[in-house]
Order: structure tokens, then C-alpha cells, then sequence
């Protein structure tokens, strides 16, 4: 019955969580893609190089205490107190460092607008602040309905404002503004919404022991923020903003789409997990349903973006924009071990080896920097080659754990993804004999729309035939959803 109870909350928190990224992403899609059409690529690179730092300075505001509180079973309002306190703290610490280091780095890429950059959009960070307690306790909680409320009316009235600034010629800025209404109307809406509020409670005890716990997972956060970043310091460092604005571009299309599908899972999953942590037997169960789960979305999604990449570019972008889908269809190779990769680690999370988690990240970054320094001579294909081949070698590692921790060997793991890797690699192969039916003068919409729709059609084909294990639970729990509602 306990577990009933538990699979039913964190299916629900799935799909609510999915749909709430599902619809942040589809707004954030269209303010990507909008704006674009009045943008130049060295005004996405620009922005890409403020992000790299801004991320950073949202992690420190972090410092990984929401873990701890999400993992804590008794968490309580003394809890989150603290955790509020303490991410304003380190807000203003994160903006201070970001504040001083503005010049150094508009040096570092001789770009001297990126001082005002830096400085402008780096006041999201201190608005974040007011966002990230409200959200843990609602993480917290598996309330990821209310998280829908809040964040697609932000995206929507943050993107509309950035693509009016953008068509009226405001060019980069345009793009900043979007940032900082996107942060201040998903606070004030969470605000609005969510009941919680803070009293003038700071517990020391509570911050040591969460900051004990959580410090670990902030380090392997800023590492692998800047190494996840790396090749936009090297491409705006060594090329050019415009190359760094296609490489941001094409990354920030193929990241809405996977962190829609793995985020979702993983944020959801997290916390159930986390109440089960000392029983192996049904970690590894639960574990090898999200595999299963995510690889059988993750997968297809990666394979038919990179199908299409290049007509999809053709016809909603400026043809300065082209060279980007290449760029976009490498990036979703390195996407096919993602999931695998963050489903290994998170198994760390939940049994709290933030030691482990540290130095696992420590050795894949040594060996990222080692791949990059002998691909950097190649130009940009050979950094993105050597992206793909980092991130199939990160896999080795990541996954060792998981035999040790829960006994879910390598084999195992190979075994439950490879039916769903061989349909949609299929399906990827059909879309694109279908695009020769059609003659190249008449790619449009339909073209689109068309090569989409065999692409849906044959993997769901292709896993119906190699059996494809969560296509059969998601078929089960559909039917089972239509017959109670048949049913009342």
C-alpha cells in the first residue's frame, strides 16, 4: 500500500513537473527562436558569454542547501527559514563577486559591452534568491502543479516583452530584459501562489548541518557549470562571438527539449527516492524504471531534432542562422548519454555520498580539459567531436557506483536502453528517407509536419516490435487512466 501511495505522488509530480517545463520550455523555445529573426549571432554570443558567469553566481547563491532540505524526511519550517536566510546572504555574495569581476571578464573576450552585461543581469541572481525556498518547499512536497502556475505566465509575459524589444531594435539588451522580467514575475507569482512565508527564525545549527551536506554538491555544481560552459570560453575566446552565438544557440534549442524530458523525471523522482534510500532492492527497481522511462522520450526527441535540425533552421531563421543546425545536430549525439549520465549520478544524491559525487566530478572534469586541449587544434568540429567523445567516456565512471551502490551493473543498464536507442536511431533513419519524397521547392510547414509525423509513427512502431518496455507501461497507464474516467 506505501508503495501505491509513493508511485502514485511521484507519477503525479512527473506529469505536473513535465508540464510545467514542457510549458517553459515551449514559451522559452518561441523566445529563443523569435527574437533570433532580429538578432545577430554575436548578440547571442554575447549573452552566452554574461551566461556562463551568471550561472555560476546562481550556484554559489545555491550553495547546494536545498538539497538538504529536500532530502531531509523532517524538514520543517525552521528548515526553510534558514534556507531563505541564507540563499539572500548568498545572493549578495554571488552579485558582489560577479559586480567586481565584470571588467576582467569583458577583457578576457575584448568585449567591453560585457562589463555593463555582466553587472546589469546579474541582479537575477539576487532575485532568485526569493524563488528558490518557495520552490524547495514545493519540490519538497511533489507540488509541482502550483510550479505550473507560476513559471509559464512568467515565461509568457518575460518572452513577449523580449521579442517587442528585439523587433523595435534594442538587439542584446533585448535579451537581458528577458532574463531579469523572466526571474521577477516567477517570484512574484510563487509568492502569490505558494502559502509559505518566512518568520524571523535563522537556525546556525540547521545551516552547519545543511551546508555539511550540501557544500560538497555545490563544488561538483561549479565544476560542472564551468566545464558545461568551457567551450563557450574557448570558442568566444579563440573564434569569434558569432561562432560562440551559434554554439549557444544550437545548445539552448537541444537543452529545452532534454532538460523538458530528464528534468522532469529527475526533479520529481528526487525526492521520492530519497525516503527510500536504504533499501536497495527498491532503489534499483525504481532506478531502472527511470532509465527505462527517460531514454524511452530522451532518445527519439534527440534523434528527429537532428533530423530535422536543418530544414527547421531553413524555415524559421535567417539564413545567417544555418550553420548553427550543424552545430545542433553534433550537440544531440552528446545528448544520447545524458540521461544515463545524470540518472547514475543522482543515485549518489539520494544516498547522500556527496564526497563521491565530488571527486567523481573532479576526475571527469580532468578528463574533459584533457580531451578538449587535444581537439581545440581541430577548429569547431573537432571541439565538438571531442564533446561527444567526453561524454560517452564520463558514462564509465558515473556508472560505477551504481553497481556498487545498488547493484545495477553496466550490463544491465545497456540492456534496458538499447531497445529504445535502436528504434529511435530507426525512426531518425525513415524521417529522413521520407524528406526525399518530397522535392526541395516545396519544404515548408508541411515538410515539417510531415517528416515529424513519420518520425512519432515509426518509433512507436520500431519499439512496439523490439519491445520496448516503457512504451508498455505507458500504454498500460493510459488505457488504465481512459477506463476510470469511462468508468467514473
Amino acid at each position: 500500500m506505501e508503495d501505491r501511495g509513493l508511485r502514485k505522488k511521484t507519477v503525479s509530480g512527473v506529469v505536473w513537473n513535465f508540464l510545467e517545463l514542457s510549458g517553459r520550455q515551449g514559451v522559452s523555445i518561441l523566445v529563443t527562436v523569435a527574437p533570433a529573426r532580429f538578432l545577430a549571432p554575436e548578440d547571442f554570443g554575447l549573452i552566452a558569454m554574461v551566461s556562463v558567469f551568471f550561472s555560476l553566481a546562481n550556484a554559489i547563491m545555491d550553495g547546494g542547501l536545498n538539497q538538504g532540505v529536500i532530502r531531509r524526511k523532517d524538514a520543517g519550517r525552521d528548515d526553510l527559514d534558514t534556507l531563505f536566510y541564507a540563499n539572500g546572504a548568498l545572493s549578495l555574495l554571488a552579485y558582489i563577486l560577479l559586480f567586481l569581476s565584470a571588467p576582467s571578464i569583458a577583457a578576457y573576450f575584448g568585449q567591453p559591452v560585457l562589463s555593463r552585461l555582466v553587472r546589469i543581469s546579474g541582479t537575477v541572481v539576487i532575485i532568485n534568491s526569493f524563488r528558490i525556498v518557495q520552490a524547495t518547499d514545493l519540490t519538497r512536497r511533489l507540488d509541482f502543479k502550483l510550479q505550473f502556475k507560476a513559471s509559464v505566465p512568467a515565461g509568457i509575459l518575460s518572452g513577449a516583452a523580449a521579442v517587442l524589444l528585439a523587433a523595435a531594435g534594442a538587439g542584446v539588451w533585448s535579451l537581458v530584459a528577458q532574463m531579469i522580467l523572466s526571474s521577477l514575475f516567477t517570484v512574484l507569482f510563487y509568492w502569490r501562489l505558494n502559502s509559505w512565508r518566512p518568520s524571523l527564525s535563522f537556525s546556525w545549527g540547521i545551516f552547519r548541518e545543511l551546508f555539511g551536506f550540501g557544500w560538497k554538491f555545490l563544488l561538483s555544481w561549479l565544476l560542472e557549470i564551468f566545464f558545461r560552459n568551457i567551450y563557450i570560453l574557448v570558442i568566444g575566446r579563440l573564434f569569434s562571438s558569432t561562432l560562440a552565438g551559434y554554439y549557444f544557440f544550437a545548445m539552448k534549442i537541444r537543452d529545452m527539449i532534454l532538460s523538458q524530458v530528464t528534468a522532469s523525471i529527475q526533479k520529481a523522482t528526487y525526492p521520492a527516492l530519497a525516503s527510500i534510500s536504504g533499501e536497495d532492492g527498491r532503489l534499483k527497481d525504481a532506478y531502472r524504471k527511470i532509465v527505462q522511462a527517460t531514454v524511452y522520450l530522451v532518445f527519439p526527441a534527440m534523434v528527429l531534432l537532428a533530423a530535422l535540425a536543418r530544414p527547421l533552421f531553413g524555415l524559421f531563421l535567417n539564413p545567417r542562422w544555418i550553420p548553427a543546425a550543424g552545430y545542433l545536430q553534433i550537440l544531440c549525439a552528446v545528448a544520447i548519454v545524458y540521461p544515463l549520465n545524470v540518472i547514475n549520478l543522482n543515485i549518489l544524491k539520494v544516498k547522500g555520498r556527496s564526497g563521491l559525487f565530488l571527486g567523481l566530478e573532479i576526475f571527469k572534469k580532468g578528463l574533459a580539459v584533457l580531451v578538449l586541449v587535444l581537439s581545440v587544434r581541430y577548429g569547431i568540429p573537432g571541439l565538438l567531436l571531442g564533446q561527444v567523445l567526453t561524454s560517452f567516456l564520463s558514462y564509465i565512471p558515473n556508472s560505477f557506483f551504481s553497481v556498487r551502490l545498488i547493484q545495477y551493473p553496466v550490463s544491465e543498464q545497456v540492456r534496458d536502453v538499447l531497445p529504445a536507442l535502436a528504434a529511435a536511431l530507426l525512426s531518425g533513419g525513415t524521417v529522413l528517407a521520407a524528406g526525399f519524397l518530397l522535392p526541395w521547392g516545396s519544404r515548408g510547414v508541411l515538410f515539417i509536419l510531415f517528416q515529424g509525423a513519420i518520425g512519432c509513427v515509426s518509433y512507436l512502431a520500431f519499439a512496439t516490435i523490439l519491445g520496448v518496455e516503457s512504451q508498455q507501461i505507458f500504454f498500460f497507464l493510459l488505457r488504465e487512466r481512459l477506463f476510470r474516467k469511462e468508468h467514473g
